[in-house]
């Protein structure tokens, strides 16, 4: 695949750049009140109760010596920084060049781009992790022309409170011609210390090993009964594109679409990053189509099958029950870390008690 990165490196147009930064909507160049605001709520209201309690509550320590002093004055400096921060990522977000050169990128590509959206009501599994209190996805590009494509960022936080998490997800979404069983691919390069870093934690029990080196790069997690489909699907042809071209991402088969996770961004201005995406997605792309051969047995003589006859297509090309979903399981790193939490809680208590009573 030829890519032509220049747009996200060739020198700006200033006057075309002022035009675009005008078309953009508030959640991508937010309104400079907005950030004067959050920069005087971070900034100044921190300093003022800083300096009041200084001043009204331990006055007395700036009697004391130059060393004490500078001690005190040291916290003071934390919330202007936090304010040139804030203030200094909000006008650069004010500045449209990200979307602009984004943009550019999308046209010299066959792309449309979107800044911003709300999560799209997709099935793979950052789009639908439980618990999601809110979600977006940003600098969307998807293709005009050939196979379908959308590669965007995609952030969701999940809890509330103290409790907030945040997660960001690049993602490249490809559709096929055919719903398949649902299989994950867990890439080995992207773990963090071991563990997977997949939104879900799947049943162990749904592993499946194949030959060669394949299992050194991912772990395939497929559904139960489904194991000579996953050897078909992934032949050792197929296996080997995954390992030279996605080694470092996540993939999900679901439906009918194959996705590709990083945790990160995906759509970014790295020209490198881009033609590594795109020559990977297409190389994907020519193997996975060969997949729209593929059917499941199990509809034969099912509802599921009836149903398809009714509508008049004559053959079943959807997927099973079974075959669907995968089998979620309790992460319980979680209880344990709470557990152990507790105990050195109960223990510190014991102590404070034990030094009163002595």
């Amino acid at each position: 695949m030829s890519v032509d990165t220049a747009p996200l490196t060739a020198r700006i147009d200033r006057r075309r750049l002022r035009d675009y930064r005008r078309s953009l909507p508030s959640t991508v160049r937010p309104p400079l009140a907005g950030v004067l605001a959050r920069v005087v709520l971070l900034t100044f209201f921190p300093l003022a109760l800083l300096v009041m309690w200084l001043v009204i509550i331990d006055g007395s320590f700036f009697a004391d010596g130059d060393g004490e002093l500078i001690v005190i004055l040291l916290p003071l400096a934390i919330p202007p920084v936090i304010g040139v921060v804030v203030f200094a990522r909000a006008i650069r977000r004010r500045s449209g060049v990200r979307p602009y050169r984004l943009n550019g990128f999308a046209e010299a590509n066959g792309f449309t781009y979107e800044p911003y959206a709300p999560a799209p009501p997709l099935p793979g599994m950052i789009f639908t992790r439980p618990g999601q209190s809110s979600a977006f996805v940003t600098d969307i590009l998807r293709r005009r022309e050939g196979y379908a494509l959308e590669i965007g960022n995609h952030t969701c936080t999940t809890g509330s409170g103290r409790s907030t998490t945040t997660y960001r997800w690049g993602y490249a979404a490809m559709r096929l011609p055919v719903a398949l069983p649902h299989i994950v691919l867990d890439a080995h390069g992207n773990n963090a210390i071991g563990r997977p870093r997949l939104p879900i934690a799947l049943a162990k029990d749904q592993r499946l090993s194949l030959e060669g080196d394949f299992d050194r790069f991912f772990t395939l997690y497929c559904p139960e009964g489904y194991e000579t489909d996953a050897l078909y699907l992934f032949s050792p042809d197929t296996m080997a594109v995954f390992v030279d071209e996605a080694a470092r991402l996540d993939v999900e088969l679901v439906d009918d679409y194959l996705f590709l996770y990083f945790p990160g961004q995906l759509a970014t201005l790295d020209p490198a990053l881009w033609e590594r995406l795109l020559t990977t997605v297409d190389a994907l792309s020519q193997r996975v189509l060969r997949w729209e051969r593929w059917r499941d047995d199990r509809l034969q003589g099912s509802t599921e099958f009836a149903h398809e006859v009714i509508l008049g297509s004559g053959s079943a090309r959807g997927v099973a029950r079974q075959g669907r979903r995968l089998s979620v399981k309790e992460d319980w790193w979680w209880v344990l870390g709470a557990a152990v939490a507790v105990f050195g809680f109960v223990n510190l208590i014991h102590d404070v008690i034990a030094g009163w009573s002595s």
